[in-house]
């Protein structure tokens, strides 16, 4: 099944219309770089009408759906059954430092379940998507996640935390398990995109925490759809609710969690 469903189809079309503008600004923002609030204020409003364009293509597609981005909070919709979860513009930091590496992640929830997502990134046209039970995809090749075994053969992604925001301590004892133990860890500041290269077998894993549903919904169905195996990062089997995720292949997904746990 590489031909997207009609679901999928309204999903892309409204992330392509988002991600063209996107594209539009990136191209600014390095001419803005001089001044660094001047480009900060421009990321910001990018965003914002990022989301606004996003907000309006899906509802017009699914009117009566639910709404939860990143910008507005939750919005509920007249169909209680089915959630929209949307980040606009997932990397704003490589973003508004013109670095190509940002994505607009929407996911659709129906009764809680994630059942479809889209991860795109306009930079370089990279469109990820899935639908529960159908596969997961890159443009029309279907990915499967690495299938390397061993630990020390590994490069996993991950989040550090920043100034303000996060567990700075805890994620230095998990670095430390994890880094000398791998052949590489890998931080390039956008979740979304972080998880869909877990899928297509790029990164072999990823674990962060402190994240948000609209960080995590649209990956981690694409990983699971590519055969891998999703938790949070304590072990739990819901990420979205715990705000933090461990995915690999089945069988560096217990390793990667047990150098976690070893963490704490």
């Amino acid at each position: 099944m590489s031909t997207p469903s009609a679901l999928i189809k309204v999903m892309i079309a409204a992330a392509r219309k988002a991600g063209r503008a996107l594209a539009r600004d990136f191209g600014e923002v390095a001419e803005l770089q001089v001044s660094k609030k001047g480009a900060a204020d421009y990321v910001t409003a990018a965003d914002l009408k990022a989301e606004q364009t996003l907000f309006e293509q899906l509802l017009q597609a699914r009117p009566g759906y639910g709404f939860l981005g990143e910008e507005r909070g939750m919005i509920e919709g007249t169909d209680k059954t089915h959630t929209w979860i949307v980040d606009p513009l997932d990397g704003t930091t490589n973003f508004l430092h013109a670095m190509p590496h940002f994505a607009i992640n929407i996911a659709l929830a129906r009764e809680g379940q994630i059942v479809a997502g889209v991860t795109y990134n306009p930079a370089n046209s990279d469109l990820f998507w899935t639908e529960r039970g159908r596969g997961a995809f890159l443009n029309d090749r279907r990915l499967r996640v690495a299938a390397r075994t061993r630990f020390e053969e590994a490069v996993f992604a991950t989040g550090i935390p920043f100034m303000g925001h996060g567990q700075h301590g805890r994620f230095l004892k998990e670095l430390h398990q994890v880094s000398q133990r791998v052949s590489g860890v890998r931080r390039f500041g956008s979740a979304a995109l972080d998880l869909a290269w877990v899928a297509a077998g790029r990164f072999d894993g990823f674990w962060e925490r402190d994240l948000a549903a609209w960080d995590l919904a649209a990956g981690l169905l694409l990983v699971t759809e590519a055969g891998g195996r999703v938790t949070d990062a304590d072990g739990g089997e819901n990420p979205l609710a715990a705000g933090s995720i461990c995915a690999a292949n089945s069988e560096l997904h217990p390793k990667l969690l047990e150098r976690l746990k070893a963490a704490n």
